[in-house]
């Protein structure tokens, strides 16, 4: 795609003037030409110019009541406007810089004055758009994690009564094939509440409040009960999954264990969802460096499964986006257990990145650094 020109006015009452000055800029900007007061005012608030470039001696209406007019509209207050004129008299520049204007190109002209005092004029507006862009951007992504944050906080309770109502229905004599109905309500509902707490994990990384809880646990038990978690969903698919843990890793650290098996629960479930039937899905933890009470481990999850292109790679790390976005695609969610994953990742000093090729599986590989005990 094209990038879109910025645009410049030029109101001069001689067309050789007009004529130089779009000469001068055309080939970097669209002109528009103007060749008096009322004009320039009306041009102005039809095309929105980037810049204006003024003539101070016009007939009628002379450069400086149309640069007041230009300051008191509050559609066009904002156009920085740039006299141009033959008039030596340091008072006359003074007055228009006083009136507003924000800069003076001499007559006759200087290519290379012209260009770049339009450039600077036309940079500065681009960088304050910029600026402005992204203020806005950032109070909608806010706006939108407080909604989310609260609808989630909503959910909740209706969620918990589905899964209590359901488990309790399976214990009251139901026939074989009610209960085959309500474990999978229970495992839908399970999904939804994942959903909900990545949901309300998102919301807390944009509003600030995620933090991590700082406790003793033992790093093998945690991945056993991770490990437990994720064999249901392997067993339906007849994968193997494996698994390899250093005996270089201590048997407690000190960090937030709850988060660290978020982590590898949403990355063995990825794993295990975009591998095929009889696949499979290993995951090793080694230690990868250790320095006095810290300890950096490099867990690697890896999968036969239908792999990624560079493109799709370059996505998934972000809210709200998936691998697969085709109307047809097989898998569920909405993009967020990988993005929640980098953002506690990266908060346990680590990294996260991984290795794939469409058909060939991928290799999700993270570090995070843990207190030794």
């Amino acid at each position: 795609m094209d990038k879109v020109k910025n645009s410049v006015l030029v109101v001069d009452d001689e067309n050789s003037n007009i004529m130089a000055l779009t000469h001068i800029l055309g080939t970097e900007y669209v002109v528009y030409a103007a060749k008096n007061g009322q004009g320039a005012i009306e041009a102005a608030e039809k095309y929105m110019p980037d810049v204006i470039l003024l003539d101070v001696l016009m007939p009628e209406m002379d450069g400086y009541t149309v640069l007041v007019t230009l300051k008191n509209s509050e559609k066009t207050q904002n156009i920085p406007v740039v006299f141009i004129t033959g008039l030596g008299d340091i008072s006359n520049e003074e007055r228009g810089l006083a009136l507003g204007a924000s800069d003076y190109i001499a007559k006759p002209f200087s290519s290379a004055i012209v260009k770049l005092r339009v450039q600077n004029q036309v940079r500065a507006i681009n960088q304050m758009r910029l600026i402005i862009e992204k203020e806005l951007a950032e109070k909608n992504s806010l706006a939108k994690m407080e909604f989310l944050s609260h609808m989630s906080h909503e959910m909740l309770t209706p969620m918990n009564t589905i899964m209590g109502l359901a488990h309790v229905l399976k214990t009251t004599g139901v026939s074989e094939k009610t209960k085959q109905y309500l474990t999978e309500i229970d495992s839908a509902s399970r999904s939804l509440l994942e959903l909900i707490h990545n949901l309300l994990d998102a919301s807390g990384k944009v509003e600030g409040t995620l933090r991590l809880a700082d406790s003793a646990f033992s790093f093998r038990t945690m991945v056993k009960k991770v490990l437990e978690k994720i064999a249901h969903s392997t067993a339906k698919k007849r994968q193997a999954l494996t698994s390899d843990i250093a005996s270089s890793i201590p048997e407690q650290l000190r960090g937030d264990s709850g988060r660290l098996a978020q982590v590898i629960a949403n990355l063995l479930k990825n794993a295990a969802e975009f591998t095929p039937e009889y696949g499979k899905v290993h995951l090793a933890v080694d230690v990868l460096n250790k320095d006095g009470e810290t300890i950096t481990l490099q867990i690697v999850i890896t999968d036969s499964g239908v792999g990624m292109s560079k493109e799709q790679q370059g996505k998934i790390f972000n809210f709200f986006n998936q691998a697969d976005t085709s109307p047809n695609r097989k898998r569920e969610g909405m993009g967020l257990g990988l993005p929640v994953s980098k953002c506690i990742i990266e908060m346990m000093d680590g990294e996260i990145w991984v290795d794939s090729e469409p058909d060939k599986g991928s290799k999700f590989t993270f570090t995070v650094k843990m207190k030794t005990v």
